[in-house]
């Protein structure tokens, strides 16, 4: 056997051999080229220094994305399960998926029923958070460090862990706590309830949307109305999945809060002093100055959103791979492409099913951007 750490240090020698040599061949190709396109000697300088600089992100991103973005490409319209030989088929993989496949149909309304009832929560919390800390107050900045700390931490396999320890239905601490205030406060506990009935409900009626029938519904208001014992069931019940990741959306909206927070700073002082000057209350001068004057920021959010959430996996994957039955109610769109690549090695499945998200995901954002004029406003009118 040979020495690991040996071999580590000839790929690394080869790799950095490898981008030296492309970007000298790159920067002096492009050179030739201005040369021949008739561009004097300081121009051919500049051309050649540029793309030298350019090159390792340039050839990384033909060798890293846009080759095996032309393999995936050709392997959607095959039978290709290595180390099997890919076998041509035609646009079979994309029929069976439109056509046949009730599973990818259900992974494809859980992900866009992620998209339409928790991102506008995450969009809604985030931009009122910044609100809260574009007020001058003490301690701003440790809030702000607090709120933008799921983002430093990002919805790891560490931190989603975290979650999954914190939201275990008997010794989890959200439970724990749930339990603590509503002994403490009575009121709390009928909210609980309250919320716990008002989910249940929603996700059967969801699922009888999904499967045709609605047999769980009738389980969940025959039940009535929760008991006093009765806590959320974040992992152990489908009918908790999705509110257990919207949960986990919510508290990691601190990008977005940062882009509104500076999307807020930059609403000229003069426009809200104009406003209160004519009389105009709190809540007036956010909704008809603040806000219109925000709703590029807005627009951004939703845009990387929705690509965002319809693209969610770890959360799945972390939360719920040990307890299948659960997890069907919680798949997503990636996560049943990385069961079908991966798990069942049909990686010709599994690209015909990247190939088709994507192109899902480009049909969500264009009819955004053809939208956009009807209220994003990008300037003082």
């Amino acid at each position: 056997m040979g020495n690991p750490y040996l071999d580590t240090l000839v790929w690394v020698a080869g790799t950095v051999i490898f981008i030296v040599v492309s970007s000298l061949a790159l920067g002096g190709l492009a050179g030739r080229i201005a040369r021949w396109r008739g561009a004097n000697q300081v121009q051919q300088q500049r051309t050649r220094a540029g793309y030298l600089f350019a090159a390792p992100w340039i050839i990384g991103f033909f060798i890293f994305v846009a080759a095996p973005m032309l393999a995936s490409l050709y392997w959607s319209f095959t039978r290709y399960s290595p180390p099997s030989s890919p076998e041509w088929i035609g646009a079979d993989n994309f029929i069976k998926l439109i056509v046949d496949d009730k599973d990818f149909r259900a992974a494809l309304i859980n992900s866009l029923f992620l998209t339409v009832v928790g991102l506008p929560l995450q969009l809604l919390v985030a931009l009122g958070l910044a609100v809260l800390l574009s007020q001058k107050l003490r301690g701003e900045r440790i809030f702000r460090a607090a709120f933008y700390l799921p983002v430093v931490l990002g919805l790891n396999a560490a931190a989603l862990l975290c979650w999954r320890l914190m939201l275990n239905a008997n010794t989890g601490i959200v439970n724990s706590g749930i339990r603590a205030m509503s002994d403490a406060f009575p009121p709390f506990g009928w909210l609980v309830r309250g919320f716990i009935y008002v989910t249940e409900t929603v996700n059967a009626f969801f699922a009888g949307l999904q499967t045709g029938s609605f047999r769980q519904l009738e389980i969940v208001t025959g039940q009535g109305f929760p008991s006093m014992d009765r806590v959320p069931l974040w992992l152990q019940s489908p009918l908790w999945t999705k509110t257990t990741i919207i949960l986990i959306m919510v508290w990691s909206c601190g990008a977005m809060m940062l882009i509104f927070l500076a999307s807020l700073y930059n609403v000229p002082s003069e426009v809200k002093e104009a406003a209160t000057v004519d009389g105009a209350t709190p809540w007036q001068r956010f909704r008809y100055v603040i806000l219109p004057l925000i709703t590029p920021a807005i627009f951004y959010n939703l845009i990387i959103g929705t690509i965002a959430t319809i693209q969610i996996f770890e959360q799945t994957y972390v939360l719920y791979r040990d307890t299948p039955t659960v997890a069907q109610s919680a798949y997503s769109v990636v996560y049943y492409l990385w069961r079908a690549t991966f798990r069942f090695n049909d990686m010709g499945y599994g690209s015909a099913i990247s190939w088709l998200l994507l192109i899902i995901i480009a049909l969500i954002t264009l009819v955004q951007f053809r939208f956009q004029n009807r209220w994003v406003q990008y300037d003082l009118r």
